[in-house]
């Protein structure tokens, strides 16, 4: 996330909370596709991370890049940290260790996705090579200790790393050594919102296998195909993973308010800086925690929206739905994401049969299968059926989703071209992490550089 939100509306009522998500339902044909994608910097003379401050860091290529695209500069106690495109379309953001994401504009078709992925990369790599600095497109940091990752200067990470080691043995790994490739989409109303949100948490774990490109942690193998996906399972439970109420036939935006307000908070933003808020939830800071500590205690809008943006389910909701089980991945796979959901979700006789294939997996089984993916990959199963069978069946699906929206460019090819990535892992029956690990212990002899060679942008 680039940018923290500033809404001064006073909230009055839970209710408002509930209303602040409902207000992102739209008609169909506004729905967008907004894709996020982040990736490793490292210098390519000895593949180290790429340092914060310097001459060639971080921040010159956040300075290289508002030059070249003239997009406005996101400052956090006088350190550049973003920037945000122009009428809000569109944002470059820093992760905790210096991962690099591109948070994309809202955008019409698939084919728009990707061009814009394309200009972002080839912009950033004209900045980026004269610094002798490339990215690399993967799940997990391959090579660097935790020791020797970076640390950017955002406000709200400082937070974080002091809390996320009282909550859960992994969230320091997330924050510093994991990227991810997401998709932003839209619902037209609470029950739509319902079955999007359903079939996506059920097909979250299948997303995390397609997807696995983290086996390697601290220059060797880890046992996992997506040790992101492992991070995740004991990151900070009570604002991650699965949510079971989500399951239930009735879910509404209701159920995840109440849910999010007995999450504890990150922090609250007062006059620029930020106040660490760990200590209440938000339901206590509702009712008062907070007088006495800041001048400025009441809850306000901005409040909501930024601890919305601190919750991180598999399927995160605001005012539109956020798919998180993916990791990151090479340039092609920036594509391939959006693609696999667009087509499930967007597409009415592509959701109906999703939610078919799906009807039957419990809270339990899609737990079970978010268990076992991060070690087993696409050799995990569910219900009985292996998850090849069913990863074939659900991109099968999507693409006739994508068929049906018929969104054709300038040849004439539909949006599911972009599903490419993931038919040559089904043809295989083997992910990105199975074959970076085949290479490994083949022509790699048993070192883990050659990746930063092989997958970089």
């Amino acid at each position: 996330m680039a940018r923290d939100t500033t809404d001064d509306t006073p909230i009055s009522d839970v209710s408002e909370l509930a209303a602040y998500l409902a207000s992102g339902s739209k008609p169909e044909e506004a729905f967008r596709i907004g894709t996020e994608h982040e990736k490793f910097a490292f210098f390519r003379a000895d593949h180290s991370p790429v340092p914060y401050e310097g001459e060639a860091s971080i921040s010159a290529l956040l300075l290289g890049m508002q030059e070249k695209l003239g997009w406005e500069p996101i400052m956090d106690a006088g350190k550049i940290i973003g920037l945000g495109g122009p009428n809000g379309m569109g944002a470059i953001s820093l992760e905790p260790g210096g991962q690099f994401e591109l948070s994309g504009a809202p955008l019409e078709t698939l084919h728009q996705t990707c061009k814009e992925s394309n200009h972002h990369l080839a912009t950033l790599r004209d900045v980026a090579e004269p610094l002798g600095i490339r990215f690399l497109g993967m799940g997990g940091s391959p090579k660097w200790t935790f020791e020797e990752t970076p640390r950017m200067p955002k406000s709200r990470y400082a937070i974080m790393s002091r809390y996320m080691p009282k909550v859960g043995t992994k969230g320091l790994d997330m924050m510093f050594r994991t990227c991810t490739i997401q998709v932003n989409l839209d619902f037209s109303s609470e029950a739509d919102m319902r079955r999007k949100m359903q079939v996506s948490l059920k097909l979250q774990p299948l997303a995390t296998a397609l997807f696995a490109s983290s086996p390697f942690t601290d220059g060797k193998p880890n046992g996992l195909l997506s040790w992101r996906g492992d991070i995740w399972r004991d990151t900070d439970n009570q604002r991650s993973g699965l949510i079971p109420f989500a399951f239930r036939p009735d879910f509404g935006f209701g159920h995840y308010v109440e849910w999010a307000l007995d999450v504890p908070m990150y922090f609250v933003v007062r006059d620029g800086r930020y106040h660490d808020c760990t200590h209440v939830t938000f339901r206590q800071f509702m009712n008062g925690a907070l007088k006495g500590e800041l001048a400025e205690w009441q809850p306000t809008m901005g409040d909501w929206t930024n601890h919305l943006s601190t919750l991180f389910p598999d399927v995160r909701l605001k005012r539109f739905l956020e798919m998180r089980g993916a990791d990151g991945g090479p340039w092609r796979r920036i594509c391939a994401l959006p693609a696999f959901w667009v087509g499930l979700l967007y597409d009415a006789t592509a959701l109906d049969a999703a939610t078919e294939a799906t009807k039957d997996w419990t809270y339990e089984d899609v737990l079970a299968l978010r268990n076992a993916v991060p070690e087993q990959g696409l050799k995990a199963t569910i219900r009985g059926h292996s998850l090849i069978d069913v990863a074939r069946e659900i991109v099968g699906i999507s693409r006739e989703g994508l068929n049906n929206r018929a969104r054709l460019n300038g040849d004439g090819v539909d949006e599911s071209v972009f599903l490419g990535p993931l038919d040559e892992a089904i043809a295989k029956n083997a992910t990105l992490a199975d074959e970076m690990l085949a290479l490994y212990h083949g022509r790699w002899n048993g070192s883990v550089d050659p990746v930063f060679d092989e997958y970089q942008y």
